[in-house]
């Protein structure tokens, strides 16, 4: 059995946990969910749409606003309770901090920031980048199960998730934190940053980069994101150079993002960038240089100044 650890935020369920699920039935063995918050029925209720078997509602007081202490202890007694075989996660922040504890806690395994599977020497193995995404790794666990495994954003394609013919049963969990338990809190996430937006969750993006030549220049951009309705985000010199914040960057450094639609404008597309957006589902490129390597992972490629191409682009959606 593979159990998917969900995470939501005040009542609302990141994406990337669709992803896990996705990851998780692509094992053909049965998927059970866990969600944990003060009160996480409604979000129970809305992960019960997919095909698997149950869904664990761990509710708690202590559990309202995340905590690495608290989420460690509750999802320690769900995974002693369930006994999976395998436990999978989104990629996400707050699974960076507390998936590593849990995983010792247990004295399991755990393989991160994974963007597959694959049958090896008789042996299920894990797919992930290695050297900022220069060459990927076949890592098969070793030690007794459960294994926890975490899976890169724009890994899996949400829309491949099975529904069930009806909702799966959800059924709560009671947890016991005992007093004192909890002995961290944890600031909201990007708050070194004014106006700080999490790109993982939108669903196109606009991103730029030394293409733009000044930062007089955003404004163009910022017009296109506006008029497709979408965030604008950059490649590492932009936000290095402080024209745009570090919160809007896109790469092995900054936001790890899937969506619907990324526009990439005057980005090469180095490494260190690609490996924080090939999973997007359509990479449309707009760059005078016809070898740079952005076109090589680009849906859509369009070999021009971008200066010429995005007021045209503005004017076709204004049109």
């Amino acid at each position: 059995m593979v159990l998917v650890i969900a995470e939501q935020r005040d009542g609302v369920l990141n994406n990337a946990s669709w992803e896990a699920l996705v990851a998780a039935q692509q094992m053909g063995r049965p998927v059970r969910v866990a969600v944990a918050g003060g009160d996480p029925g409604a979000v129970a209720a809305e992960l019960a749409a997919a095909d698997v078997e149950s869904v664990l509602a761990v509710g708690h007081p202590e559990l309202e606003s995340y905590t690495p202490d608290g989420f460690v202890a509750a999802f320690a007694a769900v995974v002693a309770d369930a006994a999976p075989d395998l436990v999978f996660l989104a990629h996400t922040y707050q699974t960076r901090e507390f998936a590593p504890r849990l995983a010792a806690r247990l004295g399991r395994s755990l393989v991160a920031d994974c963007v597959g599977t694959r049958p090896r020497d008789g042996r299920l193995a894990f797919v992930r980048p290695m050297f900022q995404g220069k060459f990927v790794a076949d890592v098969a666990p070793t030690g007794p199960a459960p294994h926890f495994v975490s899976f890169q954003i724009g890994a899996f394609r949400p829309d491949a998730l099975k529904r069930g013919a009806s909702p799966a049963p959800v059924r709560e969990f009671a947890v016991t934190l005992e007093p004192g338990a909890i002995r961290q809190s944890a600031e909201a996430p990007f708050q070194e940053a004014k106006q700080a937006v999490d790109l993982t969750q939108a669903e196109r993006i606009v991103a730029v980069g030394r293409g733009i030549k000044g930062q007089e220049h955003l404004s163009l951009v910022e017009s296109l994101a506006t008029a497709l309705g979408a965030e604008v985000a950059a490649s590492r010199p932009i936000c290095d150079s402080g024209w745009l914040p570090m919160d809007r960057q896109i790469g092995s450094s900054g936001q790890t993002v899937a969506p619907k639609l990324y526009l990439a404008l005057g980005i090469s597309g180095a490494i260190q960038h690609l490996v924080g957006m090939k999973g997007s589902r359509t990479i449309v490129a707009v760059n005078k240089d016809a070898e740079a390597p952005i076109f090589e992972v680009a849906d859509y490629g369009i070999v021009g100044d971008l200066f010429d191409v995005v007021p045209a682009i503005i004017a076709a959606l204004d049109a």
